[in-house]
């Protein structure tokens, strides 16, 4: 007698156990594609009939769809890779960069000794893209939403200093500057003065504003369109290190930019 864990459902029977469904006409457009991708100099649809081993008419249907979605074109009889490939290739690099990207800022956490933050604004709002902390390098904890206290944190405050006049405007209505510690800024237009006295080459300092505890450092991500920043938190115990902390935060920064732009 076959026994199973109590709340855990029984095996279905041997004979029951089918093999995943493979649907032919997408490992046959696979094939066909590889195909293309060994022909450097494009091939015409006899060639890759041969190469991915399928019946001629088979392939013309094949060749026919994959041009009109875009996955080939068609140029004096030979296929091509075409536009789609190319939106695929390009992704995938991203997702390489992207992958890159967090390997250097958890390294930056590990040479720097504190909690890493990456940060953007995006469609008028902060977003904490990634945090990376570590036993030895505690994260401060969101006890109210990043998003609604940026004018209280070093990563709201590099954020909208990179902003125009207007933009500051329309974020700080949509999220009134309130007092969250004795220590924050919470009067609108000290707030602005503020802002206006950032300096894109000057990290932003912020000592138990958001948090008490905590003291963080900023720096913007100024390449293109892209607005960003990578920011550190410290125990408020290490205080006497955000300085330093925070200038070789923008000089290990800085030989980073092109790839916070994807």
């Amino acid at each position: 007698m076959t026994m199973h864990r109590t709340g855990e459902p029984a095996a279905p029977p041997a004979d029951d156990i089918r093999a995943p469904t493979l649907i032919g006409s997408v490992q046959r457009a696979l094939r066909l594609l590889e195909a293309v991708g060994s022909h450097i100099h494009g091939a015409t649809a006899k060639q890759l009939a041969r190469s991915a081993g399928l019946p001629l008419g088979t392939t013309y249907h094949l060749l026919r769809t994959l041009t009109h979605e875009g996955y080939l074109r068609r140029d004096d009889g030979r296929f091509y890779f075409g536009a789609s490939v190319d939106g695929i290739c390009r992704a995938d690099t991203r997702q390489s960069e992207c992958t890159d990207l967090r390997g250097r800022l958890a390294r930056l956490r590990d040479e720097l000794g504190a909690a890493v933050y990456h940060a953007v604004y995006e469609d008028g709002e902060v977003r904490m893209v990634e945090v990376f902390s570590g036993p030895a390098q505690p994260a401060v904890e969101e006890w109210a939403d990043f998003r609604s206290t940026a004018h209280a944190h070093a990563v709201g405050l590099c954020l909208l200093s990179q902003l125009g006049t207007e933009e500051r405007l329309d974020h700080l209505s949509r999220h009134r500057p309130a007092a969250l510690t004795p220590s924050t800024v919470g009067d609108r237009r000290a707030v602005l003065r503020r802002l206006d006295a950032v300096r894109p080459t000057v990290p932003v300092l912020e000592r138990q504003e958001y948090a008490l505890g905590a003291v963080c450092a900023a720096v913007p991500i100024t390449v293109g369109s892209v607005v960003a920043t990578v920011a550190i938190s410290l125990p408020v115990e290490q205080g006497d290190r955000l300085g330093p902390a925070a200038v070789r935060l923008r000089r290990l920064v800085g030989a980073m930019f092109p790839a916070f732009v994807g």
